[in-house]
């Protein structure tokens, strides 16, 4: 017998138990339902039903299965029972929906296993249709499907299929062929209009959305001549009706379909097309008139709907229906409503960012718009309305300018005035919004026009010039006083009008710089850094003579004020001076130069050490500026003579300035001379400054001298030859090669030697380069050297010159091509570790360019590679990596077929596992390498031996055999497609359970790692039947860990979820609905009830607003004309909450932000990528060390790493750190003894109380402790009777 469960408790007085005797008894006693259907089927129906015959026919079709003519189907019956038996049973309900080949319907395909009624009847419907389809022989093309649905659309009544119906019309109509659409206008208007009359009186809406979108979609791929026709204008009107109907999606829906009419019909796009749409007047005169009609009633919406349209349409418009439009929104904005109010805006908004053509919106309109629109503006501590009008105004001058710039520069000067007093305003978002609008003016409208204006003096009274003079007073205005608190937007605008206008208008502004500098000589100046970068603008565009004009250095060298208050200047200038005159330099700055540098020299004779130093210290900033002066000077053929010699005087007897002369002449030769007569000019002084530099690098630092000038005078060398004379520089690299060969050279001129052979090598002729080969022949052999370093650099010799881009470096590859395979191959054995390098740098480049004759030297060269994958040197193992992939490249050049090539070298590779213990690692490193790079090009066969063979060397017992396998496993479970890897995960399973325990047991991390990617791959259950047994302790641990992280994972989704919805911070805005999505946002009346505490079936409340009241006993005035600005959107007494973002912060108020759980994801996901990167090859691996300080460094916050662990308890768990000194606040920082602290005990406790005290083991020494205290208790007291009796005498 089954033993019958427990039932819970309490269960029992829920049950109904069937009383003894009558458990058979099934039925249910109360019949209400079966009542209810008898009654109604002995009654008849009162009203219209909707069964009809059409109806029961197509619900036959659906349930039935496919369509079929009457007199095939009693023949079949009758000769082939038993194949109609088998046709009928294998087709289903939904035969038609899971088969269909259109791939128009491939998202209804998702539906059929919803819930949702709408969703089953529109499966339902394309099952159907699909049959019929097929049943007379079509082709399931979207004309078919088309032709079929809009008969169906004609058959059915309910609301329910001409949804379903019109949904799939929809779809299918955006493919149906434009000249279907064309041919059937007049039928299928018709059709569309008939069902839209019907759904207009239903309740139900769900058809009449797809209805109005398949009406949008065929009157859109109509020709423009069908637009003439009144029906179609009507058809458009029926469309039109719907944009301001009460539902939602209706009236989206509508509004959709019209604004792809006037914006997106085909005919718009030909080479004939109209400015604007035929129906686009008709549309603006619909939309002028229902907001006529609803204007001053108490219902807003279809105000609302309309000009929610007409913010998509307006830009379409003609240029007479775009005027009367936005006189219309200038009407309904005077009454009032916060979101008309808003609507407009964001009407116009959008109507300015578009830039319509000027047939559509005119240059002179747009002035009288940007006129009308300064009587609505809004209060400055109105917020939100106030930043979308100045959003608006903005973009309304922009495109102003971009039409007719005298027009915009003559309206820019009020709207400076109205965005400079919004810098008063107590918002920190309007004055920053007021800052970004005049800087974009400033760089959008001013700049541009700068140029063709010409010189502009501070007396310009009339046309442009004047307006600007206008604009920048305007500004100026800012550094007064009463805008001290806006002080950084005022600086920041100043210096993008500097940039902007400073070329040409520094007439004018040579007054605000004085101003400027008078304000950063204020003690205590808290915007000086803004004040630099104003200042730097405008010696950006000014230039810093200009600037020094205007606002002297003040320092002479002789009776000057120590403090020097203009010496921020010099690092001003230095940071930001850029194609200026070079000679203003030469002639102002290296005199003051000069002269600060003997008045060191004089002072540190006499002995003012101090002074000396300061000098010293401004004559280095000055010259700090010379790279500045050096990038893109305008005067650089006239300048560069008077300074070059100059400049090589300093750099052979000034070695503290050397640093930055180099970097000027590096400058001038990279970014300044760009024109051939520039490059001519700088190279004629080569004979001058590169022996200078020559015999700087060349000359030994002395003791204690550092060096780190030598690399920078190198790169210096390797700059300025590139615009040398090419004999030049061959007579340079003899007399480097004869001092090279000398006999009484030591090592280090050898060693510099050879530095300036390789930066001369690839810029010689090929006679020349053939001779340094010679030369650097001896060299590569090291053991006849006995000199690595030198050896090395023979090979960076090598490397110039066979990788050079010059045609004489490939030339003398093609000529030298067999000595340099003979000379690379007898160096094979002879090469240092550190000369592995560039020798492999060399083979690259000597690959690259051989043909298929040469296959045998790339077999020559294949296992000295292979060997290098081991190399210590990181560019080493880089170049083998990279050589291995250009031998695969080769072979592959050479076979011209890949996979056959590639299976070719592989063969080649393979001879490497036989080898010795090394070498197998090596071999398995390489074919890691190109496994990764030729992925796509190895046949399955070879990649199944490659990999049984790899799992072989699994079963070693020496773990770099193992560990370079395992990297291959890795490497190809990132790779391979899941397909192709099940294939081979039986292989690889039995490979990775094969390993030695105790190799298993060094490597446990890297087959966690390996295990976890498989059961991603493959799954637990399968992971662990391949997996022998002392490896499923550890796939359980990864299943918990797994589980755990996804957990965490979806907490936190979960948290971050409910802290969006309960917090909801703002974002930055980015367009004009975000700055007017908050007018909304202050509805309550009542200030302590929060916004979610109307109940659930309340009517929302409408928008508010709220009048600004007079100052004091000034009444408010309403037929004054700026009545509207005393209209705000927000509630003027209510303060902003200060929102809790939930961050930690640092003292100096920076933000502590931590990632989360899905950067966290994200971060493993680009770790596991680089460490498989690593693992191929392509990335270079990085040491423990280095990971765990790039892990660890958190430079940017000064915040403690959290420690999840802390000591308590005892052994290993007892807690390090020293033990606070019992007393230690009551030592004496002065002296010996202890000092008394008030508000805290005296200090008497001599031996402090502990735990150890109770030791019995411990008690003799504790003994002599007190001994000793006694004793020396004695002695204090005797000491102590001792003055006593002195004082006393005395």
């Amino acid at each position: 017998m089954v033993k019958s469960g427990k039932l819970r408790a309490g269960t029992g007085s829920k049950l109904k138990r069937w009383k003894k005797g009558h458990s058979s008894d099934s039925n249910p006693q109360t019949s209400r339902f079966r009542e209810a259907a008898k009654s109604r089927f002995f009654s008849r129906p009162t009203g219209k039903s909707d069964l009809t015959v059409d109806a029961l026919k197509l619900h036959n079709d659906l349930q039935a299965g496919p369509l079929e003519l009457g007199g095939r189907k009693d023949a079949c019956m009758e000769e082939e029972p038993e194949e109609v038996f088998s046709e009928r049973t294998s087709g289903t309900f939904l035969s038609g929906l899971s088969d269909c080949s259109n791939l128009t319907f491939r998202k209804v395909q998702r539906y059929w296993e919803s819930n949702s009624a709408s969703h089953k009847e529109i499966c339902a419907v394309l099952a159907a249709v699909t049959e019929v389809i097929r049943s007379q022989g079509g082709k399931e093309t979207e004309t078919e499907y088309f032709a079929a649905l809009m008969t169906t659309l004609e058959v059915v009544d309910s609301a329910e299929s001409q949804a379903a119906v019109g949904y799939l019309l929809n779809l299918v109509m955006k493919r149906v062929p434009t000249p279907v659409l064309m041919s059937k206008f007049s039928d299928t208007t018709k059709a569309l209009m008939d069902v839209m009359s019907k759904q207009a009186m239903f309740e139900t809406s769900s058809a009449l959305r797809w209805i109005l979108s398949c009406l949008a979609t065929l009157l859109r791929k109509q020709d423009a001549s069908v637009w003439t026709y009144p029906s179609t204008l009507q058809a458009y009107h029926g469309l039109l009706s719907f944009t301001v109907h009460s539902k939602p999606k209706v009236r989206k829906a509508a509004q959709q379909g019209v604004c792809s009419i006037l914006r997106g019909s085909d005919f718009l796009f030909t080479d004939n097309a109209p400015t604007h749409h035929p129906a686009a007047a008709t549309t603006a005169k619909f939309c002028m008139k229902e907001m006529e009609q609803a204007r001053g009633s108490k219902e807003d919406t279809t105000t609302l709907h309309v000009l929610g349209l007409l913010k998509e349409l307006m830009g379409t418009f003609p240029l007479g229906a775009v005027k009367s439009c936005c006189e219309t929104l200038l009407r309904v904005m005077t009454l009032s409503h916060v979101l008309v109010t808003a609507s407009a805006m964001q009407a116009f908004h959008r109507l300015f960012s578009g830039k319509p053509n000027a047939s559509n919106l005119s240059p002179e309109l747009t002035a009288q718009i940007i006129t009308a629109l300064y009587d609505y503006l809004p209060s400055e501590t109105d917020l939100q309305p106030l930043l979308a009008w100045l959003a608006v105004m903005e973009k309304a001058h922009v495109y102003l300018a971009s039409l007719q710039s005298s027009l915009s520069l003559g309206h820019l000067p009020r709207l400076f005035s109205a965005a400079m007093s919004c810098l008063l305003s107590p918002h920190t978002q309007v004055v920053a919004a007021a800052t970004n609008t005049l800087k974009t003016l400033i760089t959008e409208c001013v700049a541009p026009r700068m140029e063709a204006m010409g010189m502009i003096t501070a007396t310009a009274s009339a046309g442009n010039p004047s307006y600007v003079c206008k604009m920048f007073r305007i500004v100026e205005e800012g550094l007064s006083y009463r805008f001290h608190a806006s002080w950084p937007f005022v600086l920041q605008i100043l210096g993008c009008f500097y940039r902007a206008a400073g070329k040409q208008a520094h007439p004018l502004m040579t007054k605000s710089l004085q101003s400027l500098a008078d304000l950063r000589s204020t003690p205590h100046f808290p915007f000086s850094g803004e004040l630099d970068l104003a200042v730097g603008g405008a010696v950006e565009s000014m230039g810093p003579e200009v600037v020094l004009s205007a606002v002297p250095l003040n320092i002479t060298g002789y009776e000057d004020d120590l403090e020097f208050p203009r010496s921020w200047l010099v690092p001003v200038i230095r940071d930001h001076v850029k194609n200026t005159h070079l000679g203003f330099f030469s002639s102002y700055f290296l005199p003051l130069a000069s002269t600060l540098k003997q008045r060191a020299e004089e002072l540190d004779q006499v002995g003012q050490k101090l002074e000396a130093r300061v000098y010293k210290t401004l004559q280095m900033q000055i010259w700090t500026m010379l790279p500045g002066f050096c990038t893109c000077p305008v005067d650089l053929l006239a300048s560069f003579k008077g300074i070059a010699r100059t400049l090589g005087m300093v750099i052979n007897e000034r070695p503290d300035l050397r640093l930055t002369v180099c970097q000027a002449l590096r400058t001038i030769v990279n970014k300044s001379a760009s024109t051939e007569e520039e490059k001519v000019e700088v190279g004629r002084f080569s004979k001058n400054f590169l022996p200078i530099l020559f015999n700087v690098y060349g000359q030994q630092p002395a003791a204690g001298e550092a060096g780190t000038y030598r690399m920078a005078v190198l790169d210096t060398i390797k700059v300025y030859l590139t615009v040398s004379d090419t004999q030049m520089i061959c007579t340079f690299l003899q007399k480097a090669t004869d001092r090279l060969n000398s006999t009484d050279a030591t090592e280090f001129t050898r060693l510099s030697m050879m530095d300036l052979v390789i930066a001369m090598a690839p810029s010689v002729d090929e006679g020349t380069m053939t001779k340094t080969f010679e030369l650097i022949k001896p060299y590569l052999e090291f053991f006849q050297t006995k000199q690595p370093g030198m050896q090395k650099k023979a090979y960076r010799v090598l490397e110039e010159l066979c990788g050079g881009e010059r045609e004489e470096c490939r030339s003398f590859v093609v000529a030298n091509l067999e000595t340099l395979k003979v000379v690379l191959l007898e160096t094979l054995k002879n090469a240092s570790s550190p000369a592995k390098r560039p020798r492999l740098k060399c083979l690259i480049h000597i690959v690259k360019g051989l043909d298929e004759e040469h296959k045998d030297f790339i077999t020559m060269l294949l296992p000295e590679v292979i060997i290098c994958t081991k190399e210590v040197s990181v560019g080493a193992r880089k170049n083998a990596y990279s050589l291995l992939v250009e031998m695969g490249n080769a072979f592959v050049r050479f076979c011209g077929n890949t996979k056959d090539a590639i299976e070719e070298y592989f063969v080649l590779v393979y001879a490497g596992l036989t080898s010795s213990v090394t070498m197998i690692t090596c071999t398995v490193l390489a074919l890691t390498r190109l496994v990764f790079e030729y992925k796509d090009a190895i046949d399955v066969t070879t990649m199944k031996e490659l990999l049984h063979n790899v799992c072989l060397l699994l079963t070693s017992r020496t773990r770099e055999i193992v560990k370079a396998a395992l990297g291959f496993i890795k490497v190809l479970l990132f790779i391979m497609e899941p397909k192709t890897l099940t294939s081979h995960a039986t292989v690889m399973m039995e490979g990775v359970g094969n390993i030695k325990d105790d190799v298993r047991r060094h490597f446990r991390t890297k087959l966690k790692n390996i295990f976890t990617k498989f059961i991603r791959k493959f799954g637990f259950e399968l992971v662990k039947s391949m997996l022998p047994v002392e490896h499923h302790k550890v796939l359980a641990n990864i299943r918990k860990a797994e589980a755990r992280t996804k957990r965490k994972r979806q907490a936190s989704e979960q948290q971050n979820d409910s802290d969006s919805e309960a917090e909801e911070p703002k974002a930055k805005s980015q367009s004009i609905e975000d700055i007017l999505a908050e007018t909304d946002s202050d509805m309550s009346e009542d200030e302590g009830q929060p916004r979610n505490a109307q109940k659930k079936g309340a009517q929302p409340r409408k928008a508010r607003a709220w009048l600004k009241e007079g100052e004091e006993d000034d009444p408010l005035n309403f037929l004054d004309p700026k009545v509207s600005q005393r209209v705000l959107a927000t509630n003027p007494a209510k303060k902003s909450a200060k929102v809790e973002h939930g961050f930690k912060v640092t003292s100096d108020g920076r933000l502590i932000i931590r990632e989360d759980d899905e950067e966290d994801a994200k971060h493993d996901d680009e770790e596991d990528k680089k460490d498989i990167l690593e693992e191929a090859g392509v990335k270079s691996k990085r040491s423990q060390k280095r990971k765990f300080q790039d892990h660890n460094s958190d430079e940017d916050m000064d915040v403690q790493p959290q420690q999840k662990y802390k000591a308590g308890g005892s052994g290993i768990h007892r807690p390090i750190a020293g033990r606070e000194d019992m007393g230690a606040d009551y030592k004496s920082r002065k002296g010996k003894g202890d000092v008394m602290k008030k508000g805290k005990h005296d200090p008497y406790a001599y031996i402090p109380l502990k735990k150890a005290q109770l030791n019995r083991r411990k008690r003799a020494k504790l003994q002599g402790q007190f001994k000793g205290m006694v004793r020396g208790a004695q002695k204090g007291a005797l000491s102590g009777k001792k003055m006593q009796k002195k004082k006393r005498k005395a």
